[in-house]
C-alpha cells in the first residue's frame, strides 16, 4: 500500500458505540437477534478501522460511546493501533464537533467515519483528506438520506446544528447549512450503510458480511 502525499495527510475518526446486544443494530435484531445484531457492529467496527489504518493517511483514533470501558474497545486499540477517545455532546453533530476540534486543534485535517459503511474503501478516505486540501469540507453522502464520512480543514461547529440527525433529512439540511456558511464543499461518491433488514441481505449479496471479533 502506498502512504497518502504529505498534502493529503490527515487524522481518521471511527465513531462507534460499544456492541452491547440490544443497543446496536436493533432494527436488525428481529432478524439476527440481539447477539447476532451486536456481533454484527463488532465485525463492522472492526472493518471501520481496517479501512482507516489502510488508508495511510495519519493516525487513527476510535471515539467510543457510551464511553471506552468496554473489553471490545481495548482490543480494538490493540489490534489496530487506535487511540480511544470518549464521545461526549448531547447529539451526534455535537459529538463529531468535539472530535473535529480535537484533531483539528492538533493541526491535522480530520476524516471522520462511522462504522456502519462496509464499502468505504481506503482510497475514499485518501479522496476526502485530498478534498480538504483545497476545501473546506467534503462528505461522501449515504443513499438513505444521510452521509457516511465527512472531512474538514478547518473548525466549523455550526454546521453539525439543527440537523436532524438520525432520519433521511440529514444530508440535505446539512447542503443548506453548507450554503448558508459559504463554506467550499466537496461531495464524494454516495455509498450505502447497514441499518435494515434490507440492507443486511444486501451485504449477503455482495459478499460483504464482515469476520466479527471474538
Amino acid at each position: 500500500m502506498t502512504a497518502a502525499p504529505p498534502e493529503a495527510r490527515a487524522r481518521v475518526a471511527v465513531f462507534a458505540k460499544a456492541p452491547v446486544p440490544g443497543l446496536v443494530k436493533t432494527r436488525l435484531a428481529t432478524l439476527l437477534g440481539a447477539d447476532g445484531a451486536a456481533a454484527l457492529h463488532a465485525g463492522l467496527v472492526r472493518r471501520a478501522l481496517s479501512t482507516a489504518v489502510e488508508s495511510r493517511l495519519g493516525p487513527v483514533e476510535l471515539w467510543c460511546a457510551p464511553d471506552a470501558t468496554h473489553s471490545f474497545f481495548s482490543r480494538c486499540a490493540e489490534l489496530f493501533g487506535a487511540t480511544l477517545h470518549v464521545q461526549e455532546g448531547d447529539d451526534l453533530g455535537s459529538r463529531m464537533a468535539a472530535a473535529f476540534e480535537h484533531g483539528l486543534a492538533a493541526g491535522d485535517r480530520v476524516v471522520l467515519i462511522g462504522s456502519d459503511c462496509p464499502v468505504l474503501k481506503p482510497s475514499d478516505l485518501r479522496d476526502a483528506a485530498a478534498a480538504v486540501a483545497t476545501h473546506d469540507v467534503a462528505f461522501a453522502p449515504a443513499e438513505d438520506g444521510g452521509y457516511v464520512l465527512v472531512a474538514l480543514s478547518r473548525k466549523l461547529p455550526a454546521l453539525f446544528e439543527g440537523v436532524s440527525w438520525g432520519t433521511s433529512a440529514v444530508m440535505g439540511q446539512t447542503r443548506t447549512r453548507v450554503a448558508e456558511l459559504g463554506v467550499r464543499c466537496k461531495e464524494l461518491p454516495m455509498r450505502w450503510d447497514v441499518d435494515r433488514p434490507e440492507d443486511f441481505a444486501r451485504l449477503q449479496l455482495e459478499g460483504r458480511l464482515p469476520e466479527v471479533l471474538s
